[in-house]
């Protein structure tokens, strides 16, 4: 990566973290912000991964006494999603997953299922008021339906947006696939229960 795209991958990183900005956002936004001279608007974009290798730089410089808590908080909202839809073999992943999600940062969970339709009765069944979005294409190219919900966080004192991904059941075989640094990109509810037992045996200081 040469210093031009360095520079891309710290600048977003900041505004992931200070503006809650999701990685695509936040490098269009760098590349804006940088100007031509130090490789704005021109240069190749940073890999999601240099991103969040700078997101946990930056929070362990300016935020590490707040950020570990946050994350625990936004884990404990993601659990009780996945427990209400544990029919769809939920999966939790994003910043929440990886371990850089702060108090800006929205839950990303992928449901499995064979009608895409079911994932909704079942929002409806529980009372749950929910937006569609367009999430883009899927694995194989085809159109990508996510759920929007809002739930208050007692622990944050703010609402948190949880995105619900609707994909095949036939992708749940590639779910747990890992990036160059051998980390999974996805948990199940299992993992993060004992990714929240870890963190609580810890304690705050860890």
């Amino acid at each position: 990566m040469n210093a031009a795209t360095a520079e891309l991958a710290a600048a977003a990183a900041r505004f992931v973290v200070e503006e809650g900005l999701e990685y695509a956002a936040a490098k269009r936004k760098a590349a804006r912000a940088l100007p031509p001279a130090r490789g704005g608007g021109r240069t190749e974009l940073p890999s999601n991964e240099a991103v969040e290798d700078e997101v946990r730089a930056h929070i362990a410089l300016f935020h590490a006494d707040t950020q570990p808590a946050e994350l625990a908080a936004l884990r404990r909202v993601a659990l009780r999603w996945m427990q209400r839809l544990q029919d769809f073999r939920p999966h939790v992943g994003g910043a929440v997953w990886r371990g850089t999600a702060t108090r800006l940062s929205a839950v990303h969970l992928d449901l499995f299922a064979d009608d895409p339709k079911s994932p909704e009765i079942a929002l409806i069944n529980l009372g749950v008021d929910y937006d569609v979005a367009d999430g883009g294409a899927g694995r194989r190219g085809e159109p990508l339906s996510v759920l929007g919900v809002t739930e208050r966080c007692a622990e944050l004192g703010a609402w948190v947006t949880v995105h619900l991904a609707l994909r095949d059941h036939d992708d749940l075989r590639g779910a747990l696939l890992r990036d160059a640094a051998g980390r999974s990109w996805r948990g199940d509810t299992r993992a993060l229960e004992q990714r929240l037992a870890e963190e609580a045996a810890a304690g705050p200081g860890r």
